[in-house]
């Protein structure tokens, strides 16, 4: 099978996959809408103690020898509810900006977790604007069926009905329901786990070729390599020639001298490292495109990670023994019980997901990707859909689709995404006295450096 569909299998499958069975997300102490006390510890260290006490009140993960019950953490457990209640902030201030009272108040969330942001959110617009939540439809998309059975339960003991929430168990890359309407998605901590698909390039042309996986007589998995012939592998790559962005080749593959030169010695590959490209997230911005025309993205993730396995925009591969989170060299491990998780190039991802939504709606890729997907990722894009000079020009907005606009006469998608900083996102949304520690370090801002956000 394809790389990208045997890292669906490890992470998603319903029987085994590590979301599915061996997955636990850490849950700060305290009532379902508290958290840690900030303002009681010391120091960042003594902060560090306390989740890593919490960790083994969570988890009593020194049980098992062997790879077993996987517990992590997310910025929105650990900094509940102010974290929630930042993203909320940021969300219902452009809402009161554009929409209200015209539209009704629409977010979608990807993958829920324990429903910890969508409680967090909806418990602080009801406190603090109740005329905005009687205005409120708020839609998680989850992947794993226990996950959303949590998140369904705990949503409905909060007091939130079906009136205000609802639940969908399904992958997002399965939905069809149109969405019509003004509406926000938010992804925080997902798309780290979008499978990837890895490349290779010829040394001597600089051909690109697929990763596979099979399974020899023993039960090892043998990657190998040959030419494109998936779709979506190729329109990512026509995609990113298009948007004149370089593959990650080390400098030795980077002229057509050196190439030859490298070659020609002994023992020399005749491949070029492996490169890990997002050909997930480009179905996901499809799916962006087709069924939520008029859309707002939050998005937020890992821009890097250490203990990464070889290669360029590689994952770490990791899981947890006795208590001891332990990176593997490997991505092909058993499946289920190992954390794959990728880095998320934001810059070029804004540039695809604005170039995406450009657009006509139903114009995903063109008839000629394989072909160009068999030209050397240095080439020039010669396809009639080329991006121009003006593409950057502050003049070139999205426009509203097909002339739509708000019922409150402002255009939709009027300015692009940018991309922030997990300290700068928080140092504008966040009440940033909620997390203050007695030395006057303040965990939100200096956590999570390896952050950014899209919006």
């Amino acid at each position: 099978m394809l790389v990208r569909n045997f890292i669906e299998d490890a992470l998603y499958n319903p029987y085994y996959g590590y979301f599915s069975k061996q997955a636990t997300i850490l849950t700060a102490p305290g009532e379902e809408n508290e958290g840690f006390d900030f303002n009681e510890f010391k120091d960042s260290a003594h902060f560090e103690s306390a989740v890593a006490s919490r960790y083994m009140e969570c988890g009593n993960v020194t049980e098992t020898e062997g790879p077993g019950r996987q517990i992590w953490h997310t910025p929105t457990e650990l900094f509940k509810p102010w974290y929630g209640q930042a993203i909320a902030q940021c969300l219902v201030s452009e809402y009161l900006l554009k929409y209200f009272p015209y539209e009704d108040f629409k977010i979608y969330e990807l993958g829920a977790g324990n429903g910890t942001l969508a409680l967090n959110i909806l418990d602080y617009l009801r406190v603090q604007f109740p005329e905005v939540y009687d205005r409120t439809l708020y839609t998680i998309i989850e992947i794993s069926a226990p996950l959303a059975r949590i998140q369904r339960e705990r949503l409905r003991r909060a007091g939130h009905t079906k009136r205000t929430v609802n639940v969908h168990h399904r992958s997002i890359f399965s939905w069809t329901k149109t969405e019509r309407a003004p509406c926000y998605v938010l992804a925080t901590e997902v798309v780290d786990n979008f499978a990837h698909d890895v490349v290779r390039y010829d040394v001597r042309t600089l051909e690109p070729f697929q990763g596979e996986v099979a399974v020899d007589d023993a039960g090892e998995f043998i990657p190998y390599y040959t030419r494109i012939t998936d779709p979506l592998i190729s329109s990512f790559l026509s995609l990113r020639r298009r948007l004149r962005h370089q593959p990650t080749l080390p400098w030795y593959l980077r002229s057509s001298a050196f190439r030859r030169i490298y070659a020609s010695l002994p023992f020399a590959p005749n491949l070029s490292p492996p490169e890990y490209i997002p050909t997930r997230m480009l179905s996901f911005l499809r799916v962006l495109q087709l069924y939520f025309p008029l859309h707002r993205l939050l998005l937020t993730d890992f821009s890097s990670l250490p203990d990464a396995i070889s290669g360029a925009n590689a994952p770490v591969v990791q899981t947890s023994i006795r208590g001891t989170m332990v990176p593997c060299q490997t991505l092909f491990v058993r499946q289920g019980y190992f954390d794959i998780l990728f880095p998320t190039a934001f810059e070029p991802l804004r540039d695809m997901y604005e170039y995406i939504l450009e657009q006509p709606a139903g114009i995903v890729a063109d008839a000629d990707d394989l072909d160009h997907s068999r030209m050397s990722p240095l080439a020039s894009s010669s396809s009639p859909l080329s991006l121009g000079m003006q593409f950057f020009s502050p003049s070139n907005r999205r426009p509203p689709h097909d002339g739509i606009s708000s019922a409150s006469g402002l255009a939709v998608g009027e300015r692009k995404s940018s991309v922030y900083s997990h300290a700068e996102f928080m140092g504008t949304y966040a009440d940033l006295g909620k997390t203050q520690l007695r030395n006057g370090e303040n965990p939100m801002l200096d956590f999570y450096k390896n952050v950014q956000v899209l919006f």
